[in-house]
């Protein structure tokens, strides 16, 4: 454990380097919040609540799913990886003295720990500068669940990356793979639209699947919304980290041995 804690802090460090990129990401995430804003204030003007949510409750879920969809950096992963095993160097992470999976989780766990302060000092000075509403449950347990939810949902992302990468052994492109996945999750996660907005039966579909409990679950429940689905959520999605961290590795070990350490 000492192994790993020492990656994500050396990675943590190694964020200070790219300042610049941490500070768009932030001003993207506060972009998005403002344009919510101004697209329901219309919205809004003729009603009092859309699919159950009223202005302020709206707005709060998109400054919470913004903040969460900006945490999520697990592609540079699947990206990291593809690039090093087309180009000859990933030999070096088969041979240092951790699990590879548990590397590349560390390191992301690293990024993860420098970007979520910063965006969240600026989320909330924004919102006190700005005046924006914000509406939170007052339920410790409901928010227990919510922030064990989102460090389930940052390891599934994190995890299934990891595999899209090992797959670059057999298929050795898989940019097809990462933008379906990038575009189905982007939408299935609730970042674009609160799902409450879709229908009943798609949404009910949703809930088989790991994606709706990465963004939009935990932000409505730190809203107060879907209490009831808390220890499901949680349920499933650790059932779903738990298939993939069986999965990665019996791939890995299965794949490895196709690589000869050569660039193409």
């Amino acid at each position: 454990m000492k192994k790993y804690l020492e990656i994500a802090r050396a990675y943590m460090k190694a964020q200070l380097i790219w300042r610049a990129d941490t500070f768009v990401d932030v001003i993207l995430a506060v972009a998005k919040i403002l344009f919510a804003w101004i697209l329901w204030s219309i919205l809004f003007e003729e009603k009092e609540q859309i699919a159950g949510l009223g202005f302020q409750s709206m707005i709060s879920y998109y400054m919470i799913s913004s903040y969460l969809f900006q945490l999520e950096k697990s592609a540079e992963i699947s990206q990291q990886m593809t690039s090093m095993l087309r180009n000859g160097t990933f030999s070096k992470y088969m041979v240092i003295p951790v699990q590879t999976q548990g590397y590349f989780v560390a390191m992301e766990a690293g990024k993860i720990a420098f970007s979520a302060g910063i965006g969240f000092l600026a989320t909330v000075l924004w919102s006190y500068l700005f005046r924006v509403p914000f509406v939170q449950t007052s339920d410790l347990k409901i928010l227990l669940c919510g922030i064990i939810m989102v460090v389930l949902g940052l390891l599934f992302m994190a995890l299934l990356n990891y595999f899209l990468g090992i797959l670059t052994l057999k298929f050795e492109e898989i940019s097809t793979f990462l933008m379906i996945k990038d575009n189905f999750s982007a939408f299935v996660t609730g970042a674009v639209i609160p799902l409450a907005l879709l229908p009943e039966e798609l949404t009910a579909g949703m809930r088989f699947l790991p994606f709706y409990y990465v963004t939009y679950l935990p932000s409505m429940l730190f809203i107060g919304k879907c209490e009831d689905e808390a220890i499901t959520g949680l349920f499933v999605l650790s059932v779903w980290c738990i298939v993939f961290l069986v999965l990665n590795q019996a791939a890995y070990e299965h794949y490895r041995i196709k690589y000869d350490g050569a660039g193409i």
